[in-house]
């Protein structure tokens, strides 16, 4: 089975030389194709010609006409089966698709294609996710598999769309033709998409043709967490691997239970790991990391590892911390355990100075209190990467020591879970 071609859009903010530019790095960083939408640029502003010397072309019809020179230049013309009018499109370049307004049925999505397509076309059928629930996962595999009977291997793909859609399309993925992607940053050009960098790592660890049966035979891992683009956990576990970035308030209970089947395994981050504690009946506090036994998840801590890490390297017994979420919930555990003093200080409870030794536990997307100031104070910050470097300039600002221990954390944990992982069934 070929894997699925992986395609960008192009961002509505690039025009000319910098359009180009977006092309040439997307393609360094793995891209097939780059889509370019009429809803999105004026003819004007694309040179056609000139992007398709770097990257195969796919230009989508939305509500404007397509432009000749953008058509003449494509590999693929994205013409709607339903608001399209004509499927006109030189031979071969035609890719039909629908998108649907609604969750829809398997048979009221075989109905919508009963439209004559000439030869060789492709198929692209999209949806809205709806409810998270295995029966929707299974409804759209389902549809997949009926369309792909009909028009053909080779042919077909088919598209979740939403806030949690981002693991569900992982799952077609794997028996689309096209990987709909976003390259990373603020712009995506649909709810879901997942990563470019991750479907790439996902290529190159490729499951075994032919696929089995069932999806649940080889399945995915990922981690659950909001504003989590720059986890590094896919880099160290076993692919495939999916940051599933989803909405503070998005019902990830659901979610995973939805996952089941396809999903043996999850890191937990911010911020829902007191939600799945109680979800899955923990009889901890928090939890991140969940783990498939059959019909159901098994949860558990692996933070107390990168705790006990963190603890031993402040090198104090009288221990603040900051925030009192799922990470103080393993601090709590192991300091237990040493024998250390902790105060744990939410935002509002900050009033005066802070001294002696701490350990900053917010995300870098919580802004702390005006309050907050410290008085020659070691402040341990146990995230890692690009959100560490913000939250040490705010405690070097507020007059603190900062003390970048988040690389301890997340590999002590992380050896946890890949170990944890290994065990599901």
């Amino acid at each position: 089975m070929t894997p699925a071609r992986r395609v960008v859009t192009l961002p509505p903010s690039l025009r000319g030389p910098d359009a180009l530019r977006f092309a040439t790095e997307a393609r360094s960083r793995g891209a097939d194709v780059l889509e370019v939408r009429t809803d999105l640029h004026p003819a004007e502003a694309v040179d056609a010609s000139a992007l398709a010397g770097i990257l195969e072309l796919l230009v989508s019809e939305r509500g404007t006409p397509l432009p000749p020179a953008w058509v003449a230049a494509a590999r693929w013309v994205d013409r709607d089966v339903v608001h399209a009018g004509d499927l006109a499109a030189p031979a071969g370049k035609l890719l039909a698709s629908h998108h649907a307004e609604r969750p829809l049925s398997t048979e009221e999505a075989l109905r919508l294609w009963d439209v004559a397509l000439p030869s060789g076309s492709l198929v692209k059928h999209i949806e809205p996710l709806g409810v998270e629930s295995r029966e929707r996962i299974s409804v759209l595999l389902e549809t997949q598999a009926r369309l792909k009977a009909r028009f053909g291997e080779g042919r077909v793909t088919v598209l979740a769309m939403g806030p949690t859609a981002l693991p569900v399309r992982a799952v077609l993925a794997r028996r689309n033709v096209l990987d709909y992607v976003a390259v990373g940053g603020d712009w995506k050009a649909a709810p879901g998409q997942r990563l470019l960098a991750d479907a790439v790592r996902e290529a190159r660890h490729p499951h075994p043709v032919p696929l089995p049966e069932g999806e649940g035979i080889l399945s995915r891992l990922g981690i659950l967490g909001t504003s989590i683009v720059h986890s590094r956990s896919p880099r160290i576990h076993r692919q495939p691997f999916d940051r599933i970035d989803i909405p503070e308030d998005a019902p990830v209970e659901a979610l995973v239970d939805a996952l089941l089947p396809h999903y043996r395994g999850f890191a937990v981050t911010s911020p829902f790991k007191i939600r799945l504690a109680r979800h899955t009946g923990s009889p901890l506090d928090a939890i991140n990391t969940l783990v498939r036994r059959r019909d159901r998840w098994e949860s558990f801590n692996t933070d107390t590892a990168g705790a006990r890490s963190v603890l031993e390297r402040l090198g104090s017994k009288d221990v603040f911390v900051l925030g009192d979420g799922g990470a103080s919930a393993a601090i709590r555990v192991v300091g237990a355990e040493l024998g250390s003093q902790l105060r744990f200080l939410r935002r509002a409870e900050i009033s005066g100075p802070l001294s002696g030794a701490g350990i900053w536990t917010w995300p870098d997307r919580i802004t702390p209190p005006d309050t907050l100031r410290f008085e020659g104070a070691r402040v341990a910050v146990i995230a890692y990467g690009a959100p560490a470097r913000r939250i040490a300039m705010e405690i070097t600002r507020r007059g603190g020591t900062p003390l970048l221990l988040g690389a301890a954390w997340f590999i002590a944990q992380a050896r946890q879970q890949r170990a944890l992982w290994e065990t599901a069934s």
